[in-house]
């Protein structure tokens, strides 16, 4: 099993780096953790701009002018943790919904009117709520609407994994939060979360039941950004070692303002954002990478092409949210508005094509 390394060791490494590292870095055309460490040092932030074009060339020779289109449906709001950070951790006092079989359906029905064909299922973490026998009735409901359909959703094992997977599930995203060990237990408080290991892990479990796809990511605003995007290499490296045939993304999800109040503890600027893009594109240019709506729309719409393969469209982080417009009880709230027909229509404006179908469920095998 992957075992993280030492975040303050990570740290230290790119603080050593300087600019012939990072020149080494950009000339070499396949690159190495240690050259990845020097692309995220402070010493990679005036060669931004080369690192931005080369991410753009590499982007564009593995996936065209592509961009493909998703939307989250928030199955449940109920969380048995108690994450300082999160808008639905138990503490928060919040209008608490669980979706029930058809409200579900009903909220995937209204993004495939709108066009969607990949859909991301999100919950919070309380199996009392959203359990496996939940998931794959919901699955087997949305298997035929849906060219995908992914997860994000509390850990589980390799075996509920599997019976997912056979019922639908495409795809599995599952976010450390932080790699800082330490920081890890003071910001998790309580709950099946808490168990750092058990997490870290869960990525290796869901490849193993043979899902397509798997999406990992740090919640950036936690803990030093440049040794989260390090421990990101790391362990999509060795994910890569060990499931070959297994398609990975990372996501890169910023501190947006949720029930709570929780502060940042780093303050993460657009500019360290991209460098983190860039830096991992470059590292591997296979990976998707995927830019929420927590982005402002300026900051999505200038990202295009540049690394990102992957926007969600027409957002909502409330149980049920698609239907009402009085919803209540979001996890967060998402920084560009925009419909998916707004968004495509960026999207052509800058030459580039949106796709909401790029896979079709005829091509899955069941195990």
């Amino acid at each position: 099993m992957f075992y993280s390394p030492d975040f303050r060791m990570l740290s230290r490494e790119i603080s050593q780096a300087g600019p012939a590292d990072v020149e080494r870095a950009l000339g070499r055309k396949r690159l190495q953790l240690h050259d990845l460490a020097a692309l995220l040092s402070p010493a990679a932030e005036p060669f931004l701009q080369k690192m931005a074009a080369r991410s753009a060339d590499i982007t564009l020779k593995r996936f065209g002018r592509t961009t493909q289109l998703y939307a989250p449906i928030y199955l449940s709001n109920y969380c048995t943790n108690r994450c300082a950070y999160c808008g639905f951790s138990a503490d928060n006092l919040i209008k608490r919904k669980c979706l029930t079989l058809d409200e579900a359906e009903q909220e995937a029905g209204i993004l495939h009117d709108r066009g969607f064909q990949h859909i991301l299922l999100v919950s919070g973490e309380a199996e009392s709520a959203v359990d496996v026998d939940y998931m794959e009735a919901i699955a087997l409901r949305l298997r035929n609407k849906f060219a995908a359909v992914a997860i994000e959703i509390q850990p589980m094992s390799t075996e509920h994994y599997r019976r997912l997977f056979n019922a639908g599930i495409t795809a599995v995203a599952v976010y450390q939060e932080t790699y800082d060990r330490d920081l890890y237990k003071t910001v998790h408080l309580s709950g099946k979360k808490r168990d750092f290991d058990y997490r870290l892990e869960t990525p290796a479990r869901v490849a193993a039941a043979g899902m397509r796809e798997v999406g990992i990511g740090a919640l950036l605003g936690l803990a030093d950004w440049r040794a989260e995007g390090l421990a990101i290499g790391h362990h999509l490296n060795w994910l890569r070692r060990e499931f070959w045939s297994t398609a990975f993304t990372v996501s890169f999800p910023r501190m947006r303002p949720a029930a709570g109040e929780f502060e940042p503890l780093q303050i993460v600027s657009e500019a360290n954002l991209s460098q983190l893009i860039f830096a991992l594109r470059l590292f591997d240019p296979d990976v998707g990478l995927i830019v929420s709506t927590r982005e402002e729309e300026r900051y999505r719409d200038g990202m295009l092409g540049l690394g990102p393969t992957r926007y969600s469209a027409g957002s909502c982080t409330a149980p049920g949210g698609y239907g009402k417009s009085d919803h209540e009880g979001e996890q967060f709230s998402v920084g560009d508005h925009r419909s998916l027909d707004e968004v495509c229509a960026m999207i052509r404006a800058k030459g580039f094509d949106p796709v909401c179908k790029d896979w079709d469920r005829e091509f899955q095998i069941s195990n």
